[in-house]
């Protein structure tokens, strides 16, 4: 994709012989929702960043938000996509680097996208960018395990891919989280439930862009009765791959391609349960490669609101910034 070309802004550069960076202003326009509390939670405790606050009253007021933008380093985005899209305009002219962790512009030009171990283009774009785009949850398990799959010509483009995604309810935001933990909640919440069955969901855009496959997946997203985390699995028929594989040999195609990632574990072993809460509360992702020589099903493992939203957007700050990339992340 492609990217803005921009310079660290004054203030952000990395201090000499420490990997340290100078105190960064830093703007959560969108504070309310899920992802935005959570980031403000996590870089509060950060001695090298000022979070710059807006009143309550004013957090809709155009001119304001603007001015605390206009005074910023870094500015996360944390709203609804026409409402990201507004904001992004109202960033033009100023010298702040953007992380947008809503869906409008993942795959539009000028914006990198945030998912550093794809490759070492997405990592250098993410280094020089003015505009991060942070992927989505279920997309980023899709892009980690089907990612490598076409850049090292294992699957072709054309390949018939689909996933199936079991994600917590925190997922669906604010909204969702009341509804799933209201007393009076539907018997139905009590088991999974599939949704996106139209097959229209909001990250399959990206899902096919950024690999850049022909076709989009057959997706089925299901949401269940826990607070956090995810799986994302993805299953392959191995004699419609374009190099011949086995469940070994994938499996160490994945551990080399994803190898000296801090954030990205590729398992050795083969678990008969694969539950989908084990990394609540981390930023790090799992790989399990399963199945048998001609059935293979990738599975990708974390959690929801860790890699797969705030996580993911501070480790594309700390690029952005120059710092070790875990910086105030769980592992």
């Amino acid at each position: 994709m492609q990217t803005v070309p921009a310079s660290l802004p004054r203030g952000v550069r990395p201090a000499p012989h420490e990997g340290r960076v100078a105190m960064v202003k830093v703007y959560i326009d969108g504070s309310s929702g899920t992802t935005g509390l959570r980031i403000r939670e996590r870089l509060a405790g950060r001695e090298d960043l000022t979070l710059l606050s807006i009143p309550e009253e004013l957090r809709r007021d155009e001119t304001e938000r603007r001015r605390r933008m206009s005074e910023a380093d870094i500015v996360f985005l944390c709203l609804p996509d026409a409402a990201a899209i507004r904001a992004a305009e109202l960033l033009e002219g100023t010298k702040a680097r953007v992380l947008d962790t809503s869906t409008a512009h993942r795959t539009q030009p000028g914006w990198s996208y945030g998912f550093p171990e794809l490759s070492a283009r997405h990592r250098q774009e993410i280094c020089q960018s003015g505009r991060v785009a942070v992927p989505g949850c279920h997309a980023s398990g899709f892009q980690a395990l089907v990612y490598p799959l076409i850049a090292g010509g294992v699957a072709g483009a054309d390949y018939p891919f689909s996933c199936f995604s079991i994600t917590g309810y925190s997922g669906g935001g604010k909204n969702m989280i009341a509804a799933y933990e209201a007393a009076d909640r539907p018997g139905e919440y009590d088991s999974p439930r599939q949704y996106g069955v139209g097959q229209q969901h909001k990250h399959l855009k990206e899902m096919q862009a950024v690999p850049g496959l022909c076709f989009p997946p057959l997706f089925s997203p299901i949401v269940a009765d826990f607070y956090s985390g995810m799986t994302v699995s993805v299953p392959v028929y191995a004699r419609l791959l374009q190099k011949p594989q086995t469940a070994a040999s994938l499996r160490d195609y994945f551990a080399q391609y994803y190898q000296g990632q801090p954030l990205i574990q590729v398992r050795e072993d083969t678990p008969d349960y694969i539950g989908a809460n084990a990394l609540a509360g981390r930023d790090s992702m799992e790989i399990f490669v399963s199945g048998n020589d001609e059935r293979l099903l990738l599975t990708a493992r974390f959690d929801n609101l860790g890699k797969g939203a705030s996580g993911a957007a501070i480790q594309c700050m700390n690029l952005m910034l120059g710092i070790d990339e875990t910086t105030g992340l769980e592992m």
